[in-house]
């Protein structure tokens, strides 16, 4: 509470006929405000904006912010404003509005507790002079007074002058995100992290106002650019929607290497929908999955103006008629209601999950307080909930825990339990997710959607931005596939099955598998019934997980799932096997989408062929591999390489064919036979595969990191190279 001169308001009912008499060393002209002055009773100014001011630095220098209040008269009629009451910014209470039929109200808190802090000013006139004199003052506050470092977060201290103004505008232009322009900013005027006299929303709100004026007209733009782009490269696909005023309603579009993506990778999709646009003030929507090597892949995007199920069936429907009518497996999305009844509709057969990232992020503001210091360990439990396998576990253990922490009745947990289906993986297990509900793959999902919100400028450059971002992503991808194919895979069981996996699977999928062959040796499996065991830690003397095994059928079942939740076998799996002498994993439990190579190009090369040419055929893969590597980090080198590269193409289709059947072979990629390149044994349990002749090595190099560029000025030229398939211990 701070005190100060107080004369109340009721007592001022006589200074409005001026009955106040002051001398002439009692009153004082200020024509300069002083935050080293107190306003008082007889002090003068020129004018209320002079008053305003000085009163609005004294306010400043306390702790509050001030706002005018009432007056007597008006301007231009009679004798125009004759008294101006200022008063504290929290002064007053706040009034409900009638709400209107059919229009939810914001239900926003206020500020205003009655404060009745203020300054009143009289309009005089000595000798035809006019001032203004205050008349009454009080600094008495019924509320706590904001410090320094905070009162300058008051919207009425919040400036920002012309200049920061035109910078802001020349930053969004050149497609800075809003952070990127305060800490510019903060470096320009050499204050310290968060001390600008405007905050992030008021730079927001700025850009917005600055893309209200010109939003139909970006919008015609941003569908021109598209009409060019689907010109440019005829694969390209993009869908509009206009509205009753003739405005653009929603807008999606995909990629061309999108949609052979997604031809194969798409069984399996992500649908971001919690990034809102301000730029545009439109939801934006992306659509991603994980290709063969664990990479995120771009599928789509959608710009939607409203948030509800019309919209985001549309946005789906586009989708499926961008892909074909292909419909995914399975789809995970926000915890969104809307979107749950759009999926429902426009894809009946995909199974819809929610990402429980999203659900555990609005804990805090759900059961925080309600559960104090009890919380951490509630959340603790609800993370294992969230873990177990079994139906019945979950069942069992939801039960207790609700009793235990006295939650009946809440409102959340009810609505949790009631869509069970959609998020608890005991529910879940039972569908193919390709490993995109993981801690890892989250994190790699969204770091490349916050690439992609970088990417935000003018709406017309949008589409084409986020072209460069999606090409970038692929340029690294390409990269980085290269790399694991030339490091050395490393066998650490000496398995039969893990040298059969390794010949098959990418580098990612097989060290999903290693994992589990390596954790394998910890279970004991025990036969239950003919083709029926029984496996378990060895630590555990009960439950486990079943296991169903019948060799005639190559048919292999566990109570897990984790084959079906993400097409690697577990390691219950495995130990049966590797008990019952089964030395290779059977064809159907080595999945397409996880192999090197797709279904359709396994063709693979005869014994004789392969020892007579293996050792030519590694060293050719290398240098192709390397002549790959090094040629995407610029424009000039692969133009380069596919210049020399069609020249020694054309060379080779010159040179007679041999007619012998064993050689007259299209080469596709001999990964694909179970024969493996020389190994090293070094005694420490793992065995690693040597590349290539021993007597003739290729010098490879150090492969060069690429610092990422600019995205504007990565090429818009999209090129797709189609190097030679790398044998599978390269992976």
């Amino acid at each position: 509470m701070s005190e100060g001169t107080s004369l109340g308001m009721e007592d001022l009912s006589q200074d409005d006929i001026g009955t106040i008499e002051e001398t002439a060393e009692d009153t004082i002209l200020s024509r300069q405000t002083s935050v080293n002055l107190v306003p008082f009773v007889g002090q003068r100014f020129v004018s209320q904006e002079a008053a305003y001011e000085f009163y609005c630095s004294f306010a400043k220098q306390c702790g509050f912010s001030i706002r005018r209040h009432r007056t007597r008269g008006k301007d231009g009629v009679g004798r125009g404003v004759t008294r101006r009451d200022f008063t504290c910014h929290r002064g007053g209470y706040p009034q409900m509005k009638p709400s209107e039929d059919g229009k939810m109200q914001r239900n926003r808190k206020s500020s205003r507790c009655g404060c009745q802090a203020y300054m009143r000013i009289v309009k005089r006139a000595d000798f035809d002079v006019p001032e203004w004199r205050v008349t009454g003052f009080s600094n008495i506050h019924n509320h706590e007074l904001l410090k320094s470092n905070e009162v300058r977060l008051l919207p009425a201290y919040c400036s920002m002058s012309t200049d920061d103004k035109s910078r802001i505008c020349m930053f969004a232009k050149a497609g800075m995100s809003v952070r990127q322009m305060l800490r510019l900013m903060e470096m320009e005027k050499g204050v310290k992290l968060g001390c600008l006299p405007f905050t992030e929303i008021d730079v927001r709100n700025l850009l917005q106002s600055f893309r209200n004026v010109n939003r139909d007209t970006d919008a015609i733009d941003l569908i021109a650019m598209c009409k060019k782009m689907k010109d440019e490269s005829p694969n390209f696909k993009y869908e509009f929607k206009i509205d009753g005023h003739n405005r653009l309603e929603h807008i999606a579009w995909s990629y061309s290497s999108s949609v052979q993506l997604y031809e194969e990778f798409g069984d399996s999709v992500v649908f971001d929908t919690t990034h809102w646009l301000d730029a545009y003030d439109m939801l934006l929507g992306i659509w991603l999955g994980v290709d063969n090597h664990g990479m995120t892949c771009f599928f789509g995007c959608a710009l939607l103006r409203d948030e509800n199920m019309q919209s985001f069936s549309w946005a789906l429907k586009t989708f499926l008629g961008f892909m074909k009518g292909k419909a995914p497996q399975t789809m995970l999305t926000d915890h969104n209601m809307w979107l749950k009844e759009a999926v429902a509709i426009e894809m009946p057969r995909s199974k819809h999950a929610f990402c429980i990232w999203h659900i555990v992020a609005k804990f805090s503001d759900w059961f925080s307080v309600l559960l104090g210091p009890r919380y951490d360990d509630w959340k603790a439990e609800f993370h294992q909930l969230f873990n177990l396998d079994l139906v019945e576990d979950f069942e069992d253990r939801w039960r207790e825990m609700v009793n235990e922490y006295g939650l009946q009745a809440n409102k959340h947990v009810i609505s949790l339990y009631a869509l069970r289906n959609f998020w608890a993986l005991a529910y879940l297990r039972n569908y193919f997710f390709a490993g995109i509900m993981s801690t890892s793959q989250s994190e790699s999902i969204n770091a490349f959607i916050q690439r992609f919100l970088s990417a935000q400028s003018q709406l017309d450059r949008f589409v084409e931005q986020a072209a460069d971002v999606v090409d970038y992503n692929d340029r690294v991808g390409v990269k980085q596939k290269i790399e694991r194919k030339l490091q050395r895979v490393c066998l650490k069981t000496g398995s039969p099955i893990e040298s059969h996996a390794a010949s098959v699977l990418t580098p990612y999928a097989f060290g999903k598998l290693q994992e589990e062959l390596v954790s394998a040796p910890q279970y004991a499996s025990l036969a239950v019934d003919e083709g029926c065991f029984q496996v378990r830690h060895h630590t555990e003397a009960d439950g486990g997980c079943k296991v169903v095994w019948i060799p005639c059928q190559e048919h292999i079942s566990c109570t897990c799932y984790q084959f079906e939740f993400s097409g690697i076998l577990c390691r219950h799996v495995l130990r049966v096997l590797s008990t019952n002498n089964c030395f290779h994993i059977p064809d159907q439990y080595l999945p397409t989408r996880w192999c090197s190579v797709s279904s359709s190009s396994t063709n693979t090369f005869e014994t004789a062929t392969i020892a007579d040419n293996s050792e030519k055929i590694q060293l050719l893969e290398s240098m192709a591999s390397t002549l790959i590597t090094e040629s995407v980090e610029t424009e000039e080198r692969l133009d380069a390489a596919c210049e020399q590269i069609a020249m020694v193409l054309s060379r080779i289709k010159d040179l007679p064919r041999t007619t012998h059947n064993a050689i007259d072979i299209a080469y596709n990629c001999p990964s694909d036979s179970l024969i493996l390149p020389d190994v090293e044994d070094h005694g420490d349990g793992i065995i690693r595969f040597r590349i290539g002749n021993s007597h003739e090595s290729v010098t490879l190099g150090k492969l060069k990191e690429r610092r990422p560029r600019d995205m504007v000025e990565i090429s818009k030229k999209r090129r797709h190279c189609s190097g030679p398939c790398c044998l599978s211990v390269q992976q």
